[in-house]
């Protein structure tokens, strides 16, 4: 099965989320069916793989076990919207938002100023704080957008820095127009679109727009979509979160992976994204840092479109790394269960990035996988703030707690 020292066995599962229901037995509530639930199970994880799935009492022998004790054992969350390469923060901001000032697109401009005067050591330090953070809550797979610097070389350096941690580095070089080009947007966009997209394409894998009120409009962002497409990039749109607005359509005409927001979408919205196969991407943490409106998640699974969660990791209106939170915000305030919540959290995020690899457990896939200090998946939401996430494994390797002692 593996090379002798490299095999352990996770033993006395209490419930394994597999995301995968071949082979699991009907089951009278169809959202756990989806989500592959089997009860008094076993994995064993072996050269960054799952060597074996099945009953505990079948269980082979592994060079090491770990007794789950009847817990649950869940996959890696998918975190497929996260702006982590900056420096500074915005503390005031947010303080002055939850005194009654309304969210705004132009803070974003703040942490441009910061980003551009930090270095490739401070951003790096930074992002490896967040990543650490993001593993530790049972994030295994996660996506990293620019989008913070709007120079050349700036944002080539954002998503350099991106690539150095996941392979999933989005240029978001169409975040807002930088001060400088106040007076010239269409100088902004002839340099995004032409030198800014040719430094920073070699290092990322997407291409996104915000598409909003103080950001870009439809038809600047159509122009973004198109020869970023042209340059072998895959698109993604931050779509519709301050108001109505093309963003949602614009994303599913353009074959985008995702729309992501998606807080004010119409009916034609919404049967759009289900037609296209554009994945809606919500972030709830977004709407709790900015006191808005959550989206109806109903809407969207009762038409039929896929619905992923992510945390929206920003220094302006979501600073959280915590999947499990937007998992209790999601079932308490967007009307999804908790087993919605969980498989857009994992398979939902996977389908975002449009990877078949991550977001569920089968055997000879990634051993990524999370153990809960609780004997099921409903817990991540019935008791939100708590820490449950006992034990984090990617590509088989066991990501360690953070030290008491660390600063």
């Amino acid at each position: 099965m593996s090379r002798p020292g490299t095999s352990l066995l996770l033993d006395n599962v209490g419930e394994l989320v597999t995301n995968d229901p071949e082979g699991t037995a009907p089951a009278d509530d169809r959202d756990v069916w989806a989500l592959g639930v089997r009860r008094d199970a076993a994995v064993v994880l072996a050269g960054g793989r799952i060597a074996w799935i099945g009953p505990a009492s079948a269980a082979p022998a592994a060079d090491a076990r770990v007794d789950c004790g009847g817990r649950a054992l869940l996959p890696g969350f998918v975190d497929s919207h996260a702006h982590l390469v900056f420096a500074g923060d915005r503390a005031r901001e947010y303080a002055a938002r939850m005194s009654g000032r309304r969210y705004a697109t132009g803070g974003i401009r703040t942490t441009v100023a910061s980003t551009r005067a930090a270095s490739d050591d401070e951003l790096r330090a930074n992002v490896a704080d967040l990543v650490g953070e993001l593993l530790r809550s049972g994030v295994t797979t996660f996506e990293v957008k620019s989008g913070y610097g709007l120079t050349v070389d700036d944002e080539a350096r954002s998503c350099r820095l991106a690539a150095e941690v996941t392979d999933e580095v989005t240029f978001l070089g169409a975040h807002v127009v930088p001060p400088e080009w106040a007076g010239d947007r269409g100088g902004y966009l002839d340099l995004l679109t032409g030198p800014m997209l040719a430094a920073a394409a070699p290092f990322a894998r997407w291409a996104d727009v915000f598409v909003e009120r103080g950001a870009f409009d439809a038809v600047e962002a159509h122009v973004l979509l198109e020869r970023a497409a042209a340059a072998g990039l895959g698109l993604r749109v931050h779509a519709n979160q301050l108001g109505p607005g093309p963003g949602a359509a614009l994303a599913a005409a353009h074959g985008a992976a995702s729309a992501d927001h998606c807080t004010h979408l119409s009916r034609t919205d919404i049967r759009t994204l289900a037609e296209s196969g554009t994945v809606a991407t919500l972030l709830p943490a977004a709407e709790l840092g900015t006191r808005s409106a959550f989206p109806d998640a109903r809407r969207l699974l009762r038409a039929g479109a896929t619905v992923a969660l992510a945390t929206d990791c920003n220094p302006g209106t979501s600073y959280t790394t915590s999947m499990p939170l937007c998992i209790a915000l999601a079932v308490s305030l967007m009307r999804m269960t908790p087993a919605e919540a969980l498989w857009a959290a994992t398979a939902g995020g996977a389908a975002a990035l449009r990877r078949s690899d991550v977001g569920h457990l089968v055997v000879d896939g990634p051993a990524d996988v999370v153990l809960l200090d609780a004997p099921s998946h409903v817990h991540l939401a019935y008791r939100p703030g708590v820490d449950l996430v006992a034990g984090v494994w990617r590509a088989g390797t066991r990501v360690p707690p953070r030290s008491r002692l660390e600063p």
